[in-house]
């Protein structure tokens, strides 16, 4: 029964007493000798619901202090907090998991104004699907940039300032995540971090229940394939509870069918099983070409860059392609010649790069993409994480300086581009391999008369610390982002087909915030300034 169920029930006993002598209450001892023990039983009672009350205020009162501290950390700079990977989803899981056990616990069934007060500022929580987005995020990160889990764990990424430990109850959520996913690569990697980490927090106040991480873990070193691995697990977690009896039953069923098998094919050597913990993934990623642009995410070289060198050639000039740039040329920086990608410097100053930002910011939504068979655009979870803007030259003078300038620079006509696309990454965004240019039998996001996307404008309006380059994975070719520097390709060769060499990724960003700034121009009124060529290759 509980406490304040008790309480009620002595009281009632306490009243139905005082109720049945009131009238007669000197006329009997005995009666009086019963109010006693009930009044004692009710101060007993009292007692332990006001003690057990105090234990809950105090614990809300921690927790309390726990979230002005953190917020105190992170309102200092809120870019760099943020710009953690690890701090950003510990923020997540803080205010969904952490939430609703705060609320089950200690506010559930308390009816009180200022309980209402927190509930209505809690309705702009995030919410699971934010959860499962950030640990994605940082799963994406680890397999991309090769970063060990524990390392991760301690808040070691590249890039950050600010670093942040994960709890052995944050190791077991990013776990958790992935194991509801049937991702038990990850599950493996996170659950033993979590396990790791137990060991070595307060036994008085553990962040998670031993027994909970060994149930994950021991099926998912099952499915994983490793049975005698999954047993001993199961062992540990039958030390801890009798919960793990049935799933010891199965392995060891399971384990006595292989023997079975064995001993049908008079194998005579006894098992003996070697761990195995294979990152299953899509066909897509099974690909050289995406192995190549998993290591070119990381700044390393591949085989196609090194033999396109003839081509792989930086030149540094200050040019001046319209009369715009006479007293300041740009600063251009030739990354590869055929097909032709720079990057100019200094294109854009703080001030314009601010200006987009701000103007952006309410525009924001979830960035999708076209499928090539539908044409339908959606956001698409794995494949792009981002969100994106358009915003017109009309909703700032520095918007369209910036525009005439990015015409002066490529000598095109501003009469068929697109409006600025602003796009902000966030935990972990990226963009994979990808064409701007629409396919045959593609249902472009564009209308059709105006022509194909010609050429490829990227502003990198904020940089991150680490991460987030622009690569180019059948070049071999690597963009880092800076702020105010723009990068430029042709996606159109002079015949007016798709190159379709330049095919290209925007990396995941490991640490700090990226902003970028696409302009896209068309075919259509480029005929004076980019004429058509029979041959391709000029």
């Amino acid at each position: 029964m509980q406490l304040s169920t008790r309480l009620l029930y002595s009281a009632s006993v306490f009243l139905a007493v005082i109720q049945g002598v009131h009238s007669e209450v000197f006329t009997s001892l005995a009666q009086l000798e019963r109010v006693l023990e009930s009044e004692y039983e009710v101060a007993l009672h009292l007692r332990q619901y006001a003690s057990s009350e105090r234990q809950r205020l105090e614990e809300l009162d921690r927790i309390a202090g726990e979230l002005e501290q953190h917020s105190a950390e992170g309102t200092k700079d809120p870019e760099a907090f943020l710009g953690n990977p690890v701090n950003a989803f510990k923020l997540l899981k803080r205010f969904t998991v952490d939430w609703d056990d705060i609320n089950s616990k200690f506010l559930k069934n308390n009816d009180n104004t200022q309980l209402d007060r927190v509930f209505n500022a809690a309705d702009g929580f995030p919410e699971q699907e934010d959860l499962l987005g950030a640990a994605n995020a940082l799963l994406r990160l680890q397999d991309t940039y090769a970063l060990s889990a524990h390392d991760m764990a301690r808040g070691q990424v590249p890039g950050a300032s600010l670093t942040a430990n994960m709890t052995a109850g944050d190791c077991f959520e990013l776990g958790r995540q992935a194991y509801n996913y049937e991702d038990y690569y990850h599950t493996l990697h996170w659950m033993q971090v979590a396990l790791d980490l137990l060991n070595g927090e307060e036994k008085k106040n553990p962040t998670i229940d031993k027994a909970e991480v060994l149930d994950y873990m021991s099926f998912a070193t099952f499915q994983q394939g490793n049975i005698v691995h999954a047993t001993n697990l199961t062992l540990q977690w039958l030390e801890l509870g009798n919960r793990a009896q049935k799933n010891l039953k199965w392995y060891r069923d399971t384990m006595w069918e292989k023997e079975e098998e064995r001993r049908k094919e008079r194998v005579a050597t006894p098992y003996v099983e070697e761990f195995k913990n294979e990152r299953k993934r899509d066909p897509w990623k099974l690909t050289s070409q995406f192995d190549d642009y998993e290591r070119l995410c990381r700044g390393e070289e591949t085989k196609v860059g090194k033999l396109s060198n003839s081509h792989l050639i930086m030149l540094c000039n200050y040019v001046r392609p319209h009369p715009m740039f006479i007293l300041v040329p740009a600063k251009e920086e030739v990354m590869f010649l055929d097909p032709f990608i720079a990057i100019y410097h200094n294109l854009m100053t703080d001030k314009e790069a601010d200006m987009i930002k701000r103007i952006s910011k309410p525009k924001l939504h979830r960035s999708g993409v076209f499928t090539y068979s539908g044409g339908n655009q959606k956001p698409v979870q794995d494949y792009r994480t981002s969100k994106s803007a358009w915003i017109e030259d009309e909703e700032h003078p520095m918007i369209r300086r910036v525009s005439e300038r990015t015409s002066a620079l490529t000598d095109l006509s501003l009469d068929t581009v697109e409006l600025f696309q602003v796009v902000n990454y966030g935990i972990g965004g990226h963009y994979e391999p990808h064409f701007d240019f629409a396919r045959p039998n593609e249902i472009a996001t564009f209308d059709p008369e105006v022509g194909n996307r010609i050429i490829t404008v990227i502003f990198y309006v904020a940089a991150p610390e680490a991460g987030g380059a622009t690569v180019f994975p059948d070049l071999g070719v690597k963009l880092w982002p800076e702020k105010g520097s723009c990068a430029v390709w042709w996606n159109l060769m002079r015949n007016g087909e798709g190159d379709y060499r330049t095919k290209h990724a925007g990396c995941p960003t490991i640490t700090g915030s990226k902003w970028i700034a696409n302009k896209w121009y068309h075919e259509r009124g480029q005929e004076f300034r980019r004429s058509c060529l029979l041959d391709p290759s000029k």
